[in-house]
């Protein structure tokens, strides 16, 4: 049987309701629209850390971040790490890379943050390479500049989502027709996370005018945060991703190749938009993630292609984290020493998983686990954020129901009807600290916080 092409097209900072399969109002997302009609749409997929560097370490590993040391940014992938490249190339894949890295430099050491990465520091994407280690550092919405695979410095003038997108055209349009061994494109692309510099969103011209009338998203209250005035942006720069995307899916046409490949649509966190950043213990920062709120760790994933067809809508509890057994399987690579479970599996697995497993760093240090209907979060506030990766010792801290409360603005942890369910949430929190590499951890409730 022909091994699959798979593409990953990936983005930084999305929020799940941005699509309109999703629910969004706005006609922000009609190709990824039409590539859920026709693939599979998951629901209810959950990062397991929402932090850019830390999600992307454990989607080239397979791994949880805490484990392989990358548990928040500025932390390098670690060399003897099996990447997901170097496990597709094993079974005779090409690898390329395009977009956002950040994954080789460690701060207060070696620093490519603007610089070319070296080839020892790329994952195995050796095929093709068009990066930026930090993308947002060395361009803005619109201009900057990437580095190829020879580490020449490649500048490019119009809107960034376009740019990128081309070099990653490029590439397929490199292929040649005799090209026996499939390929594999990572494509992340740094839209719509805020631009640091300028701390704010940068959509295409237009923007502000084209989706001004946006609807009010029921999580975000307003006067908090800077929502009211950045969504138009922030939908303009996913309105971007979309129509790009739809370059991707014409240019898989065009070559013949749109049915034999597989397309892999998500991003590494969504976005509160500055209304949830008082939860920071000393040593930590936010400003638009690092929590464990719905708006923050629920993610868009949508999948087309061999073996995700029909235009079916998957409900059940998904990871990040399941995305790179899910690639490794569709190319018949190792998965030996990966987590997570290969989303092929997600209509005919009996016994599925119950909870997504989360690790939050650089606001607070803490954990937590989403179920089908309870997010709950432990933290050690004694502990720096940016410093230490894990604890022997957690206190509770959130518990929401998030059906009757899918907006999390009731705090549950101190109601004594809750419990037996905090026990029971408590004892699962623990077993998943111990399958992710956390260790045995205690988790004790805080008197102080009935007061």
């Amino acid at each position: 049987m022909k091994k699959p092409n798979i593409i990953v097209f990936f983005t930084d900072q999305q929020r799940f309701d941005t699509l309109g399969c999703n629910g969004q109002a706005l006609d922000i997302s009609p190709n990824l629209d039409k590539l859920a009609g026709e693939g599979v749409n998951f629901t209810c997929a959950y990062t397991p850390q929402p932090v850019c560097g830390p999600a992307r370490a454990m989607l080239q590993a397979g791994r949880y971040p805490a484990e392989i040391g990358c548990f928040r940014n500025g932390i390098s992938l670690p060399r003897n790490i099996t990447t997901l490249a170097a496990r597709l190339r094993e079974a005779d894949y090409r690898a390329a890379y395009v977009g956002k890295w950040h994954l080789a430099s460690d701060w207060g050491g070696r620093s490519y943050e603007t610089s070319a990465v070296p080839p020892e520091r790329r994952g195995g994407y050796d095929d093709y390479w068009m990066a930026s280690d930090v993308l947002e550092f060395t361009s803005h919405g619109y201009g900057g500049y990437v580095h190829d695979g020879y580490g020449n410095k490649v500048r490019f003038t119009g809107y960034r989502a376009d740019c990128i997108t081309d070099y990653a055209l490029t590439y397929l349009d490199q292929r040649s027709a005799e090209e026996e061994k499939p390929f594999f494109l990572f494509l992340s692309l740094i839209e719509p996370h805020h631009q640091n510099d300028r701390d704010c969103f940068e959509g295409p011209e237009g923007s502000r005018g084209r989706f001004k009338n946006f609807i009010h998203p029921a999580d975000l209250v307003p006067g908090e945060g800077d929502w009211e005035a950045q969504m138009p942006d922030y939908l303009g720069c996913c309105h971007a991703l979309d129509r790009n995307l739809g370059r991707v899916a014409e240019k898989l046409k065009e070559k013949d190749l749109y049915e034999d490949t597989i397309i892999i649509y998500t991003s590494d966190h969504g976005c509160h938009f500055k209304t949830r950043v008082k939860d920071c213990t000393p040593g930590g920062y936010d400003d638009y993630k690092r929590s464990c709120y719905e708006n923050t760790i629920h993610i868009p994933l949508v999948i087309r292609g061999p073996g995700f067809l029909g235009g079916k809508t998957a409900g059940r509890l998904v990871s990040l984290l399941d995305i790179p057994k899910t690639i490794v399987a569709a190319a018949g690579a190792d998965s030996t020493g990966m987590l997570g479970d290969p989303l092929q599996d997600i209509f005919t697995a009996k016994d599925w998983k119950s909870e997504v497993y989360i690790q939050i760093s650089e606001s607070y240090l803490g954990r937590a686990i989403r179920t089908e209907q309870y997010t709950y979060c432990v933290y050690n506030p004694e502990k720096d954020p940016n410093a230490e990766s894990r604890s022997d010792v957690y206190t509770e801290r959130f518990l929401f129901d998030n059906i009757t409360d899918p907006n999390q603005r009731n705090n549950l942890i101190i109601q004594p009807e809750y419990d037996k369910i905090r026990e029971k949430l408590r004892e699962r929190l623990i077993a998943c600290a111990k399958g992710a590499g956390d260790g045995e951890i205690t988790v004790i409730y805080d008197k102080m916080l009935e007061t």
